[in-house]
């Protein structure tokens, strides 16, 4: 009976060795991988100025160098696309505050209406991109603050032709932009891709998707200025929240009159 009883307690005894041993070496393999990420995410970005990356592979929703709170990922391409869509819109090269003058003027109309839409705020910054420093109608024929075709213009409600474009007005195209961005989330279910669908067109997006059986933006090979295309958002967003950062100065500010836009053509 004694016997018995102390091979029972050499095995309880042996138990609890054991999973404090299993426990012991587990936190330490816990520590090393921690140790690993993180010199990786060093490595990768942090030390040149991309601050907010997390190990898995997002960057904070706050941070500068996110679009409508989704992922970057964290690699070497991706860093030097996004620091060269900083050079191109810093003061040294655009020498000019207009875009920051527009950002003051526009942001008031457009943010609410996105909002009432549903769309994430940082599409503000697509006009910025798409009709910049540029007034008037492109070569190809594209139009107003949100650069609309004629055809696409129809499709979603603006008049166009025989002496008004709607397009110019600045309330109603809002309004068909967020119509046209609503049905392209709808479609590739990714405001990433909505974004760089806006550019190119969600038909040549999609054939180019099936063609690279790729659904991740910054994975995809696409022309060059939709290959662009998001980074130039992500550093329009960086440059209109914090101008000093890149260059531009504080007395930018100006009102101008809302009559100024064709808000009610």
């Amino acid at each position: 009976m004694n016997l018995k009883k102390m091979m029972k307690k050499h095995l309880i005894t042996c138990s609890v060795i054991l999973v404090l041993t299993i426990i012991f070496a587990f936190s330490i393999s816990s520590r090393k991988i921690s140790k690993t990420a993180n010199l990786a995410v060093n490595s990768a970005g942090i030390n040149h100025g991309i601050s907010k990356y997390v190990i898995n592979n997002n960057i904070d929703a706050a941070n500068d160098y996110s679009f409508a709170n989704e992922a970057l990922p964290l690699n070497s391409g991706v860093y030097h696309k996004l620091q060269k869509s900083l050079r191109k819109h810093n003061f040294s090269n655009v020498q000019s505050h207009v875009l920051q003058i527009k950002a003051t003027r526009l942001f008031p109309v457009i943010e609410p209406i996105l909002r009432a839409y549903g769309i994430p705020e940082d599409f503000k910054y697509l006009p910025l991109v798409e009709s910049g420093l540029k007034e008037g109608t492109s070569i190809r024929g594209a139009a107003g603050l949100w650069q609309f075709m004629p055809g696409t213009a129809r499709t979603y409600g603006l008049r166009v032709g025989h002496g008004v474009d709607e397009r110019k007005n600045v309330y109603k195209s809002t309004v068909a932009a967020c119509k046209y961005i609503r049905g392209l989330y709808e479609e590739f279910n990714s405001w990433t891709l909505a974004a760089a669908a806006y550019n190119n067109g969600s038909i040549k997006l999609a054939k180019a998707m099936r063609q690279q059986g790729e659904d991740n933006y910054f994975r995809m090979r696409l022309n060059r200025e939709t290959g662009n295309y998001v980074y130039n958002l992500v550093a329009m967003k960086a440059i209109i929240d914090h101008p000093q950062k890149y260059g531009y100065g504080e007395n930018y500010y100006s009102y101008v009159s809302p009559k100024n836009f064709l808000f009610y053509n």
